[in-house]
Parts: structure tokens; C-alpha cells; sequence
């Protein structure tokens, strides 16, 4: 279950878009942030903040809006 803590740093309600989500060490989720903006498959901006996922700890995560 997400915390309300990182429903409030979405921009939009999660049930109005598509999300992918990312859960790794922060190196793994950076890089992948980075690969889908080279790829040109997302812009950073559509990216949230990344942020130590509430159910794994040690695990980070960033959430791709669409």
C-alpha cells in the first residue's frame, strides 16, 4: 500500500493516468530513468521525484506518468 506521504508528491490523481513503476537501489532507478529519456520513450519531467519506496526497504522508486 503507498503512503499518503507519496500520493501527495504526484502532480495529477493516481487513478486519472497510466503509471510505470520503478523500484530499485537508487543507482538502478537512475539508470533506468536515464535509458527511457535517451530512448526518447519519456522525458524526465514526466518522472516523480525519486523517493525510498514505502514497501521495500533500502529500495528506492520513481513513478513514470503518462
Amino acid at each position: 500500500m503507498m503512503s499518503t506521504e507519496f500520493n501527495e508528491r504526484l502532480p495529477e490523481p493516481l487513478e486519472q493516468r497510466a503509471q510505470v513503476w520503478i523500484v530499485g537501489t537508487r543507482e538502478q532507478v537512475n539508470h533506468i530513468v536515464n535509458e527511457m529519456h535517451v530512448r526518447q520513450m519519456a522525458d524526465r519531467s514526466q518522472f516523480s521525484p525519486l523517493v525510498p519506496s514505502p514497501f521495500s526497504p533500502g529500495k528506492f522508486m520513481s513513478v513514470l506518468l503518462r
